[in-house]
C-alpha cells in the first residue's frame, strides 16, 4: 500500500491533469480511476478513445467502463453523456473537478487492460478520459498498490516523478499522446537489464515457464536493438543520439497467442510458452525466430510509425478512424527490415531469412485478393477489411503487411540493381528530410529520385497502386537467389483454407479454386471422399477423413473423386477433380525447372497458384551484399 506520507508527496507533484489507477477488485477485473482536473472549463467535456494507435479497428473501449460520477467542491456534478464516449460535466470554470469511475479490465491482448490475481495490464486509451481542451498540457498518473497488488513491480515507459522501488508511485507525461502511448504492466515479472547504443533497457517477461532462458532472450534482444540503432543512428563517433532515453519491452507469455503493438518507447509483446528460449537448449524452437522477428518489427517501429509517420496522423483524432494510404511503407517495410535485421545481427543465416522470403511471396501468392485491391487500397481499408476478417477476406484483400513487404523487397533489389543506392540509403534520407516526422507519399518519390537517379514513379504507381504482381523472380535472379517451384500442400492444391479439429471445418474457400468451382463453402464439415471403381458392379470406395492430408493419402492418382460434406445438417456431394490439382502443380513445377522462374511467381490468372515457390541460392556473394554488413555465418544465438 502506498504510505500517507508519499501520497501528500504526490499530490504536490500532480499535474493540473492527474490520474490515480488502482486496482479496486482483482478477481473482478476492475481497476479504479479518478481524474482531477485543476482548471476545468465550465461545460467541460471529456471522452474516451475508441481506437488505439497502431491498431486500426474502432475498438469502442467505453463499453468497459462504467459508475462514473464527478464532483466539485465535494458536491455533485451532473454528467451529461452526448454520445457514446463522450460526456459533459455541469461544471463551473477554474473550480477542480474530480471523476471517478471504473473500468473492466478482461481482454488479454496488447491492445486494452487486463486485470486478475497474477498480472494486471493497461493502455492509456482505455482508462484514462479525455479532457477536452487540456490535450497539450502536461498529465500525471498516480499508480498506487492496494492490499492484492502490493508485492507487485510496475513498469512502463513513462518518466517517474516519485516511485518506489517496485515502481508505484507518481508518472508525468508532457501532453495526453504521451501518457496513452506508455502502456503500463504490473505483476510479479521476470526483468532483465541491458544497455544497447548506450540507451538503457529492460525487458520484462510475465507468465513464462520455470525452463525460460531469460540470459539468452535478453542477449538477442540487446543484439537486435544495437543492429536497429546502427541502422538509422549509425556507430561510434559519427553516430547520432537515438529518439528515446530509454526503452521497455513488456512481454505477457501464454499458452498459445503471438502478437505486439508498438509506443514510443516500449512495446507490448504476447508469445507462446513453448517460443521462448529453454534453459540448457542448444537450438531454439521456431517459434523463437518468430519471437525475435516481432521483437524486432516493434522495435523498428520506434522509428518508423511512432516518429516518421503518415502525414493523417500527425495528430490523432482519438474519437474516429484515421484514415491513410501508406500503411504499405510503414507496416510493409517494417516487415521487410524485422527479418532482414535478424540475419544483419546474426542471428538466422542466409537461408533462413530466405525462407522467411519464401513464406512471405507464397502468402501473397495464395491471396486471391491481391488482383482486386492494391496495397494503397488495403492500407486505407484497414479499419473496415484488415481488422475485421472474415471467411472472404483472401479474396477481396491483401494484407499491406505482406504485399508492403514485397514492395520493399522489390524497391531494394531494384535500387541495388542499378547500382546507386539501397532501401536502407531511402530510409535514412526519409528520416532527415521529414525530421522523424509526418511523411507523405510524395516524400517517398523524391527520395527516390534523389538517390536511385530517376523517377520511380512507375514503379510505385504499379507496385503500390497497381494489382499486377512484381517482378521478383528477375530481381531475385539479379542477387544470386532463383525461384523454383516446389509441390504444394493438399490445401493449396485446392484452393481450402480449414480448421482440423476431430475434423475438417472450411473456413475459407478461394476465389478461383478447385474447392469453389466444386461447390465447397465456408463452414462445410468435409466427412468424406468415394473413389470411383471403374467396374459397374462393383461398390465406390468411401474414406472417413480427419485430416486435409487424407484426401491425398486415399485418392492417389485418381481423377476424380466424390467429396461428403455437412452443410447446415444435410449432407452433400461435390465432385472434385483431383487430378487437375496433380496436372496443374506438375505444369508449374516443370516451368520452373525449364528455368521459368517468371512464371512462377506471376502464375496463370486462375488462382491462387498450384505450386509453392522456394528461393535458392546461386550466387553466395552477390546474397552477402544484398544482406548487408553482416554477410558472416551467424552467432549462435544467446551469445554476445
Amino acid at each position: 500500500m502506498t504510505s500517507p506520507l508519499a501520497a501528500t508527496a504526490a499530490a504536490t507533484a500532480a499535474a493540473d491533469i492527474h490520474y490515480r489507477v488502482q486496482a479496486l477488485d482483482v478477481d473482478a477485473h476492475l481497476f479504479s480511476v479518478q481524474l482531477h482536473i485543476a482548471r476545468p472549463a465550465a461545460g467541460q467535456t471529456l471522452s474516451l478513445p475508441v481506437w488505439i494507435p497502431g491498431s486500426y479497428l474502432v475498438r469502442e473501449f467505453s463499453k468497459n467502463l462504467q459508475d462514473l460520477s464527478a464532483e466539485q467542491d465535494g458536491r455533485p456534478v451532473a454528467l451529461a453523456q452526448q454520445g457514446k464516449n463522450l460526456w459533459q460535466a455541469d461544471c463551473a470554470a477554474g473550480v477542480p473537478l474530480v471523476l471517478s469511475y471504473q473500468f473492466c479490465a478482461y481482454d488479454s491482448s496488447v491492445r486494452t487492460a487486463w486485470l486478475d490475481r497474477r498480472r494486471g495490464f493497461f493502455n492509456g486509451t482505455s482508462l484514462c478520459l479525455r479532457v477536452h481542451g487540456q490535450e497539450d498540457t502536461p498529465h500525471t498518473l498516480q499508480l498506487l498498490a492496494s492490499d492484492a497488488t502490493a508485492s507487485w513491480q510496475v513498469a512502463t515507459g513513462l518518466d517517474a516523478v516519485d516511485a518506489d522501488a517496485r515502481g508505484w508511485g507518481l508518472y508525468r507525461a508532457a501532453h495526453y499522446d504521451e501518457l496513452v502511448d506508455c502502456p503500463v504492466e504490473m505483476g510479479s515479472f521476470w526483468r532483465g537489464d541491458f544497455v544497447a547504443a548506450g540507451v538503457p533497457h529492460s525487458f520484462v517477461v510475465a507468465g513464462a515457464a520455470p525452463s525460460f532462458d531469460g540470459a539468452r532472450l535478453v542477449a538477442d534482444a540487446r543484439r537486435i536493438c544495437e543492429t536497429v540503432l546502427a541502422f538509422w543512428h549509425g556507430t561510434g563517433e559519427q553516430a547520432t543520439p537515438a529518439p528515446m532515453q530509454r526503452y521497455v519491452f513488456m512481454l505477457n507469455v501464454v499458452d498459445d497467442g503471438y502478437g505486439g503493438l508498438e509506443h514510443r518507447n516500449s512495446t507490448a509483446l504476447i508469445c507462446g510458452r513453448r517460443d521462448l528460449p529453454r534453459v540448457g537448449e542448444r537450438k531454439a524452437a521456431e517459434g523463437y525466430t518468430t519471437l525475435l522477428g516481432l521483437i524486432s518489427h516493434e522495435y523498428f517501429h520506434t522509428w518508423n510509425v511512432k516518429r516518421l509517420r503518415p502525414a493523417e496522423f500527425a495528430r490523432y483524432d482519438y474519437g474516429q478512424e484515421n484514415y491513410t494510404e501508406l500503411l504499405w511503407f510503414f507496416e510493409g517495410f517494417t516487415s521487410y527490415y524485422d527479418d532482414l535485421l535478424l540475419r544483419r545481427a546474426g542471428l538466422i543465416d542466409n537461408a533462413q531469412y530466405l525462407k522467411l522470403v519464401t513464406r512471405t511471396i507464397n502468402q501473397v501468392l495464395q491471396t486471391p485478393g491481391r488482383r482486386l485491391q492494391s496495397v494503397a487500397q488495403a492500407s486505407y481499408d484497414a479499419w473496415v477489411k484488415y481488422y475485421r476478417q472474415d471467411e472472404n477476406t483472401p479474396n477481396q484483400t491483401v494484407s499491406y503487411y505482406t504485399k508492403g513487404c514485397l514492395v520493399a523487397l522489390a524497391l531494394d533489389l531494384q535500387l541495388r540493381r542499378e547500382g546507386r543506392s539501397t532501401l536502407d540509403d531511402v530510409m535514412r534520407a526519409l528520416w532527415q528530410r521529414c525530421q522523424g516526422g509526418p511523411m507523405r507519399e510524395a516524400d517517398v518519390l523524391a527520395v527516390l529520385q534523389e538517390l536511385g537517379g530517376r523517377s520511380f514513379a512507375p514503379e510505385i504507381t504499379q507496385w503500390v497502386h497497381g494489382t499486377d504482381d512484381l517482378p521478383l523472380a528477375e530481381l531475385l535472379a539479379a542477387q544470386g537467389v532463383q525461384a523454383k517451384a516446389e509441390p504444394a500442400q493438399t490445401a493449396q492444391r485446392l484452393g481450402l483454407r480449414v480448421q482440423e479439429s476431430q475434423g475438417i471445418t472450411v473456413k475459407t474457400v478461394l476465389r478461383g479454386s478447385l474447392a469453389e468451382r466444386a461447390g465447397f463453402m465456408a463452414g462445410d464439415e468435409w466427412l468424406a471422399i468415394e473413389l470411383p471403381t471403374g467396374a459397374e458392379d462393383a461398390q465406390p470406395a468411401r474414406w472417413r477423413i480427419t485430416r486435409l492430408d487424407d484426401v491425398a493419402l486415399y485418392a492417389g492418382t485418381a481423377l476424380e473423386v466424390v467429396a461428403w460434406v455437412a452443410r447446415d445438417r444435410q449432407i452433400l456431394a461435390f465432385t472434385l477433380p483431383w487430378g487437375s490439382a496433380l496436372l496443374s502443380e506438375a505444369a508449374m513445377v516443370e516451368k520452373t525447372d525449364n528455368g521459368d522462374a517468371k512464371a512462377a511467381i506471376s502464375s496463370a490468372p486462375q488462382l491462387p497458384s498450384p505450386s509453392n515457390l522456394a528461393l535458392e541460392i546461386t550466387d553466395e556473394e552477390a546474397v552477402g551484399r544484398w544482406l548487408g554488413s553482416r554477410a558472416d555465418s551467424p552467432q549462435a544465438p544467446g551469445t554476445p
